[in-house]
């Protein structure tokens, strides 16, 4: 069996020199700066008591650093990076967003946007706040109409209907979607030799989340491997891939219904099990909340579970876990 890169085929595993190489990250000598809503002081010889106060709070919350606080109190009100993301009334798109670009040299990845409700004037200017701080831009739960106002703004934005993802600043070609099932790939070499994740899903329409998990773990830069449609309601497509299973440094399964997946897997594995419910199933599934219950109350005890239909945040954990392993190697 061979390693594959990742790339326009999309195999399971990535190639591990682009997991290898750290992102870029501030210097970490330099105080981290907030970048967000403009304060709209007076002139410094004489300030404004509630602004004074609110830019005092946001010094000492971490939202914005000292310098940048002196350089509003001697040079007038901080300007937002895009002023042509002003809307109609009058302000920007990003008036109330306060963007932790420091994120990444504190936790390793940059700030992820929650797309749901936000406009795409506010996302596209915060994947363009990002760009310019040399970082990769991820967003979840975005709908289709804002994603095509989004790349109508930043046209190398790239979007995964299935997932409902945007991604920006990674060079690898676009993911086909749906994509290939693994266990129908070509097989992979030695990947025991490699810290990966791998993304199981019970059934087919568990896809959208397996493809936020997909996405989320692309993003990240870490290796994984798919594998599709492998429920209890079959055993035996289970225990066929359990070999390959046992190769993962950290597993994401996905499953609606009762939920009943992450234990069978779990009970052969060594390896972490980050369980999903998904609100797939007939109506005793009341949306999620049967499998979510059935997960939590797993005697597997490697199997922890995150909310339902979450596969960024179970892709994010495992992604999480396979990066000090990948640290220690």
């Amino acid at each position: 069996m061979e390693l594959q890169p990742i790339g326009p085929a999309h195999r399971r595993v990535a190639n591990p020199a682009l997991v290898k190489t750290p992102l870029p990250c501030p210097d970490p000598a330099h105080s981290p700066t907030f970048h967000g809503r403009s304060l709209p002081l007076h002139p410094p010889h004489q300030p404004d008591p509630k602004d004074l106060a609110r830019l005092l709070t946001d010094v000492a919350t971490g939202r914005i650093s000292a310098s940048d606080a002196l350089a509003t109190l001697t040079t007038g009100p901080l300007s937002t990076p895009h002023a042509a993301d002003s809307n109609a009334a009058g302000g920007t798109a990003t008036d109330r967003v306060t963007l932790d670009l420091d994120r990444q040299r504190r936790c390793g990845f940059p700030e992820v946007i929650y797309g749901d409700g936000k406009p795409a004037d506010m996302i596209a200017g915060i994947i363009r706040a990002q760009q310019d701080a040399g970082q990769r831009s991820f967003a979840t739960r975005v709908a289709a109409a804002v994603a095509e106002q989004v790349q109508a703004q930043i046209p190398d934005v790239r979007f995964n209907p299935i997932a409902r993802t945007l991604t920006a600043g990674i060079s690898e070609p676009p993911l086909p979607t749906p994509l290939p099932r693994s266990q129908d790939a070509a097989a992979v070499a030695a990947p025991a030799e490699i810290a990966h994740a791998a993304v199981v899903t019970a059934g087919s329409t568990d896809a959208p989340v397996a493809e936020e998990a997909i996405e989320t773990l692309h993003w990240m830069g870490i290796p994984f491997r798919q594998f599709d449609d492998i429920g209890v309601a079959g055993p035996a497509r289970l225990l066929a891939a359990v070999p390959h299973l046992r190769e993962a440094s950290a597993v994401v399964v996905i499953a609606g219904m009762e939920g009943a997946l992450p234990a069978a897997v779990g009970g052969h594995l060594s390896a972490p099990v980050f369980a999903v419910p998904t609100s797939v199933g007939y109506g005793a599934t009341l949306g999620g909340l049967t499998a979510m219950l059935g997960m939590l109350s797993s005697c597997a005890s490697n199997v922890a579970v995150v909310n339902i239909d979450a596969g960024f945040k179970a892709a994010y954990l495992a992604g999480l876990v396979v990066r000090q392993l990948q640290r220690s190697s």
